[in-house]
């Protein structure tokens, strides 16, 4: 982004010392501990410097904050359950089949970007994927209960799949 583009240096500090402790005490109601609430309110204002809004702010500044922040606390327990839900299942192997603690960082890295990628995916689209990859049904199947054409779902299948293994791949690199 041309630093043009970019609020003023004097702008993002003034905003930062009059909002940054309620925001953070705001956070850390929400989410239950200081550490987290530290780093969220860190990311809303790296998101209010990297927005597009050169006229600032606006009249109602706390406002905006708070949406990006609530953003922001929705994605925080989204990647939290997804994680909460994979350290179960590896919870259950027996430890010599239990990954080790890089091998999980980078598997639970490549969830959150799939996880990210499906959510950009039409609704139909997304879940006729879970019903498939989570659910284990037959494209035939699946076909039947959203009453679409077989043909229909290799094509939601495709599209997933594609979005999916670029996700992948962009991540990988």
């Amino acid at each position: 982004m041309p630093p043009s583009d970019l609020l003023p240096a004097d702008t993002v500090t003034k905003l930062y010392r009059e909002h940054h402790g309620w925001l953070s005490i705001w956070l850390r109601k929400k989410l239950g501990n200081s550490f987290d609430a530290a780093d969220l309110a860190h990311d809303t204002f790296v998101r209010v410097m990297t927005g597009r809004r050169k006229d600032g702010m606006g009249a109602e500044p706390r406002a905006l904050l708070t949406h990006i922040a609530k953003g922001l606390v929705v994605d925080h327990w989204r990647r939290r359950a997804l994680e909460d839900a994979y350290l179960a299942v590896v919870a259950q192997l027996p430890a010599p089949e239990a990954p080790s603690p890089e091998v999980r960082a980078l598997i639970l890295e490549t969830l959150h970007a799939i996880d990210a990628t499906l959510r950009t995916l039409p609704a139909k689209t997304r879940e006729i994927f879970l019903l498939s990859q989570f659910d284990g049904m037959a494209y035939a199947d699946i076909a039947a209960c959203q009453r679409v054409s077989l043909a229909t779902v290799k094509r939601h299948m495709q599209k997933a799949l594609t979005a999916c293994l670029i996700a992948y791949q962009v991540h990988a690199a």
